[in-house]
């Protein structure tokens, strides 16, 4: 399709919707106007095939995300089908205008206002202009990995599979079957570009559909590439992630992606990173937590004990007079690297008590009878 037929066909129009229109909206309009219109339910009416082939047009546009997108930049410069000057709106300036005040209005000619469009200039025409295939950024590429706990904490260097697109291994790109070369588009002369008149004062450029814009022709495509000149990288590489790296963060690797062309730069890869659970540490930060159970009297009295670390061995920690239960001790430096490590302690209850130590703790007991830990609660609540 050309765009002169954008400029000039307001496809919302014929399916009788605004422009911002759901793609249910447009969906259904299409629907109903199609079995309307239908050549099996008006045979012998030439009007309302031709009103069913508009309409399919329409939709076969408008349903399409990218191509609607298209239309809609066409529709906005060319104001529908006729060239809108910049602050003219729908009611801006005419050809006809300009011209009957012999090349200017309101004070600027007519190469001032054509001056003024900076990068539309070349839709004009006026000579011809040569539009070749510039330098293309490469795709991004996704991966995943697993590591373990640990290695999130310290940091890590992994091995990654990649899968990217580059150029054909076969044809080295070019599309074309090896001992043969792409030809030059007879149609846009390897522009990649044809040009077109709307309404015999400007032309517009677009696509060339012989060469589908890549200014060749390949007569004798690629076998392995199909003649897309573009196939499946399959490659190695070696990952560092990190210290600290987190359970599904993603990672940026500036340019690690898929392969540019002509000159364009690579893509990007994207990690996201899997980190397994441990069964005794957990993190908070960039640190590293562990619950450790304490008696009773380690609590009260308070007292040295030994404390397990992420690197298998042993530290040891001094739990001061009156520790309560939950209360948590810091480490540092001994939870990887320059992290700490966080223990919370748990005051263990005992399930069951010999006679003697029974016996020791109702004497206990009586001695601290006047201690209410609850008493602070009654005091508030009056």
């Amino acid at each position: 399709m050309s765009t002169k037929d954008w400029l000039e066909k307001d496809y919302y129009k014929i399916l009788g919707v605004p422009k911002d229109a759901s793609d249910a909206d447009i969906k259904k309009a299409f629907r109903k106007l199609a079995r309307k219109y239908h050549p099996d339910a008006n045979q012998h009416n030439p009007d309302a095939e031709a009103k069913f082939k508009e309409v399919s047009e329409a939709n076969d546009v408008l349903a399409d995300p990218a191509k609607r997108k298209e239309y809609d930049e066409a529709r906005t410069l060319f104001g529908g089908g006729g060239f809108r000057f910049p602050g003219g709106g729908q009611g801006g300036p005419s050809m006809q205008d300009i011209f009957a005040q012999g090349g200017s209005f309101q004070g600027a000619s007519f190469q001032d206002i054509l001056g003024n469009l900076g990068g539309f200039g070349n839709l004009f025409g006026g000579g011809a202009q040569t539009h070749s295939r510039g330098p293309r950024r490469g795709c991004d590429v996704e991966g995943e990995v697993s590591i373990g706990f640990a290695d999130a904490v310290r940091g890590s260097t992994v091995t990654m599979q990649t899968v990217s697109d580059a150029a054909c291994p076969t044809c080295h790109g070019t599309g074309a079957k090896p001992g043969t070369s792409p030809q030059v588009c007879a149609n846009c002369h390897g522009s990649g570009v044809v040009q077109s008149t709307t309404g015999g004062v400007f032309a517009v450029s677009e696509p060339c559909r012989e060469c589908r814009g890549r200014g060749v022709v390949i007569t004798d495509p690629c076998p392995a590439c199909d003649g897309t000149g573009r196939g499946a990288s399959r490659q190695s590489m070696q990952v560092r992630l990190p210290a600290g790296v987190t359970d599904g963060q993603r990672i940026r690797l500036k340019g690690k992606g898929g392969a540019g062309e002509n000159g364009g730069a690579a893509g990007d890869l994207y990690v996201t990173v899997h980190v397994a659970s441990h069964p005794l540490f957990g993190r908070k930060g960039k640190n590293v937590t562990v619950t450790v159970p304490i008696t009773f009297t380690e609590a009260v009295l308070g007292a040295e004990i030994e404390v397990p670390t992420l690197d298998g061995g042993r530290v040891r920690l001094r739990v001061p007079a009156g520790t309560q239960n939950g209360q948590t001790l810091r480490v540092r430096g001994r939870g990887s690297g320059d992290a700490d490590l966080l223990v919370t302690v748990e005051v263990a209850v005992p399930k069951s008590l010999s006679d003697e130590a029974k016996a020791k703790l109702v004497e206990y007991a009586y001695a601290n009878a006047g201690d209410d830990p609850r008493a602070a609660l009654f005091a508030k609540q009056a």
